[in-house]
């Protein structure tokens, strides 16, 4: 049962003038219980074929194909099976450029999301996928604009239905990368908790903690804005709590409050970056194949630790740290020394793997560190972490081998 209660935080005040921004957005949110039984009528308007991108275990959607061949439309359908890799994308767009369809309606995790946002980006591009890869990719902007899509997420965690990119693993560079565009944000983002009713513990662990990360660095990031910081004081406190009291028992009401704050941290993440544990997670994720928000969860502590060693001469980032650091011992009741401590007791009590699939060496944990340092999220963290303090990140997330 969660432990923390209502954390009431002083305003932030540190810019000397007002800080210019923009925002990007979905075109359209839908929050709430029964928001998805509406999916049918809105794809109905992006045309009268729909590509529906789904989860094995998304049970929502074989309703919404009846709902869509109900109201007439053609509908085919690609399961996703694990995040999306190049080669399994390149199968998919081959078989779908001959008869592409109008929309694109993906329901399921992030990672099914992401497959859907790719595919509507890359069907109408006259280039190869490749070419709009970051980091191992030209980085190409698209050529064209990609088609609408519509996502609903059946799971708490990567804010996939906020995000202008879509993470995609390139087997033979052992790396996961984007595809990045603002026009890849869905027309419409149909968050219904609901769908998350009952999602396995494990899942709930692993996506909860990507989904509480996501709300933490995009409010210690160095383009983080008022909005964002609006948005992330908010979502923070209501992250901890609900994965908390989910990892004790079910609760719609928990799962409500974390499905919020999935959302809100995609629209963060998507204005003001992400950080350090999102540039690790995608080069040891490539190498290990470990799933994201585990890897995430395991990043996380270790790299809080990281920023705020390395974060003592600068004040602004200093007060964010320390109003992290506050909501933490809040929720775990413990003195603000000892936030970090608990937040990662916490963490291991629950059972989270370690990243010791295979047992990583020095030398490849080296590797991880050196490509990780390209990574776009490592842009966002609010200090840049040297060589020594990112291996000791690593290796706090790593098992140990004489356990």
């Amino acid at each position: 049962m969660p432990r923390g209660g209502t954390f009431h935080a002083p305003a932030l005040h540190y810019f000397n003038f007002m800080q210019s921004f923009s925002l990007t957005l979905p075109g359209q949110i839908d929050f709430g219980r029964g928001s998805a039984q509406s999916a049918a009528e809105h794809a109905s308007q992006l045309g009268d074929s729909i590509l529906l991108v789904r989860s094995r275990s998304a049970g929502f959607a074989d309703q919404a194909v009846r709902d869509l061949e109900a109201r007439g439309l053609r509908v085919r359908v690609i399961e996703g099976r694990g995040e999306p890799a190049l080669p399994d994308l390149e199968t998919h767009l081959a078989a779908l450029r001959a008869d592409p369809p109008d929309g694109v309606l993906a329901i399921g995790g992030g990672s099914v999301i992401d497959l859907g946002k790719a595919l509507a980006a890359l069907l109408p591009q006259p280039a190869a996928p490749l070419d709009y890869l970051e980091v191992v990719g030209a980085g190409r902007a698209l050529d064209a604009a990609p088609l609408p899509l519509i996502a609903l997420p059946t799971t708490a965690g990567t804010g996939a239905e906020a995000t202008k990119n879509a993470v995609i693993g390139v087997p033979e560079h052992s790396r996961k990368v984007s595809l990045r565009d603002a026009r890849m944000l869905p027309r419409r983002a149909i968050v219904d908790p609901a769908l998350t009713d009952g999602c396995p513990r494990d899942v709930t662990l692993a996506s909860g903690l990507d989904a509480l990360t996501q709300v933490i660095e995009p409010f210690l990031s160095a383009r983080a804005n008022p909005v964002t910081d609006a948005l992330c004081r908010d979502a923070i406190p209501r992250a901890l709590e609900a994965l908390d009291w989910l990892m004790s028992e079910e609760n719609p009401a928990m799962r409500d409050e974390l499905a919020y704050a999935s959302l809100m941290g995609g629209i963060a993440l998507a204005n003001a970056g992400l950080g350090a544990v999102h540039g690790l997670a995608g080069v040891i994720g490539g190498r290990t194949g470990m799933a994201h928000g585990a890897l995430c969860g395991r990043l996380l502590v270790p790299v809080l630790r990281a920023n705020a060693a390395a974060l003592a001469s600068d004040r602004a980032a200093t007060e964010r740290m320390d109003w992290v650091l506050r909501v933490l011992a809040n929720q775990f009741g413990v003195p603000k020394r000892d936030a970090l401590d608990a937040a990662q007791d916490w963490i291991d009590a629950q059972g989270l793997p370690f990243i010791d699939r295979p047992d990583p060496d020095e030398a490849t944990r080296a590797e991880w560190v050196a490509d990780a340092a390209a990574s776009s999220s490592m842009k966002a963290n609010p200090v840049e972490l040297g060589t020594e303090a990112l291996m000791q990140v690593v290796n706090a997330a790593c098992a140990d081998p004489r356990a």
